[in-house]
């Protein structure tokens, strides 16, 4: 891996920690300056709460999570090569409550809705911004939240909505647009 296949994690126990990943297409991990308000709307610690990262790549908001507390961080990655990755971060950090899938996110997220105890409080959704995988993440989401769950999404689309999903936080950092999502109330 090129020594710029890395990112930094920002704060948390692995604060100034870098993590490797392999070059991939579609894998943009998210910028320091938007994982830094990304976790300035959820707070900085994040002590007790589950997380899902449905399309891990990089890992950085995962591990992002667990390095401020998160009980439980689920990630899912369909690349071997990207996985084999992230599980060598995982290694290299000591990273607990870690449950790493490999798999396709959309196959993953169907499996969990049978699963009871695979209800998340945060959800990232980060898909290549070359698919459609967003849209079709999201409408098979509710059944995998927790009551008060947060579902963050990254897009290149400004124009891009929701239905569904109320937006609590919005922001842009280059082509990069991100939202803080809530299940609308009537749901």
């Amino acid at each position: 891996m090129a020594k710029n296949n890395q990112v930094r994690i920002i704060g948390g126990l692995w604060r100034s920690r870098r993590i490797s990943f392999p070059d991939h297409a579609g894998l943009r991990p998210s910028a320091d300056r938007v994982r830094e308000t990304l976790f300035n709307w959820l707070g900085q610690e994040l002590g007790g709460l589950s997380c899902l990262d449905l399309f891990a790549g990089s890992g950085a908001l995962g591990f992002e999570a667990l390095s401020r507390g998160a009980s439980r961080v689920a990630m899912v990655e369909k690349s071997v090569e990207v996985c084999a990755a992230l599980r060598r971060n995982a290694e290299l950090l000591q990273a607990k409550n870690l449950q790493l899938h490999c798999m396709d996110a959309l196959e993953f997220a169907d499996a969990a809705r049978a699963d009871a105890a695979a209800r998340f409080d945060v959800v990232f959704l980060d898909p290549p911004f070359a698919s459609q995988l967003l849209q079709q993440a999201l409408a098979k989401m509710a059944p995998l939240l927790k009551a008060g769950a947060k579902i963050y999404v990254e897009s290149a689309n400004a124009s891009e909505k929701f239905p569904g999903w109320r937006q609590e936080k919005r922001g842009r950092a280059g082509q990069v647009h991100f939202q803080l999502l809530a299940s609308e109330p009537n749901d």
